[in-house]
């Protein structure tokens, strides 16, 4: 049977590569990702668990505005080490004008310890910071 160990990275097209390479560079070195790879409007950070990925759009693509609702890409969460970071990030995000969707908040309906904080990249796609103890304690049981 195969079986998969991970996400190894996730790859998303950008309408202005310098724009986001800029915004993606501050906000994952803040999370601990350094770029690794860049070549041709591409760039790759890696945190030495998961890569996160940037490639400029072809001017097909740069035409058609990210619109959340659409078939494809919904959001992407960063898990988060402990629920602080939930909050140091959001006053990250304030102190960087990134446009946050919802600010600092409990989830229970989510699990137990579900604490995120979401916001918007350059592009409107929609990116998560997040902590879940439940995930946490059910990870500790097996291991």
């Amino acid at each position: 049977m195969v079986r998969v160990l991970g996400i190894d990275h996730l790859t998303i097209r950008v309408s202005d590569f310098k724009k986001s390479r800029a915004f993606y560079d501050k906000l994952l070195g803040f999370m601990g990702f350094e770029l690794e790879w860049e070549f041709d409007k591409t760039a790759g950070w890696n945190n030495g668990r998961t890569m996160y990925w940037i490639s400029q759009a072809d001017a097909r693509g740069r035409k058609h505005k990210h619109r959340i609702g659409d078939v494809g890409f919904h959001h992407y969460a960063f898990e988060l080490r402990r629920p602080k970071d939930v909050d140091d990030l959001y006053e990250f995000l304030k102190a960087e004008n990134v446009q946050v969707v919802d600010p600092p908040a409990d989830y229970p309906d989510y699990g137990e310890g579900y604490r995120a904080v979401y916001f918007l990249d350059p592009d409107g796609l929609k990116l998560e910071g997040m902590y879940f103890l439940e995930k946490r304690k059910k990870l500790a049981r097996r291991n």
